[in-house]
């Protein structure tokens, strides 16, 4: 019997963390040797990766929206420290 590898979970349940931790390792999968993966394969890993990045993305912006909240509305950049 062939093994079955696990059905990743979905998108919309990963954190931050998780879904960058997976598109890296996509990133790395895709950037390998090209042999190594049919084209059906690579074709399902990129569309997971943009599902991935639209994720990070979303939450990315909610956070933002979320310090702007708590500092009355704008946003306070980092300060310089190679000054």
């Amino acid at each position: 019997m062939a093994k079955s590898k696990p059905t990743p979970k979905p998108v919309e349940e990963l954190t931050y963390e998780e879904a960058l931790a997976e598109l890296e390792s996509i990133v790395t999968v895709l950037e390998g040797d090209a042999s190594q993966n049919p084209l059906e394969e690579s074709i399902k890993l990129f569309e997971r990766g943009q599902a991935l990045i639209q994720r990070c993305g979303e939450m990315l912006e909610a956070a933002e929206l979320k310090v702007k909240q708590m500092s009355g509305g704008e946003a306070i950049p980092f300060e310089d420290e190679s000054a």
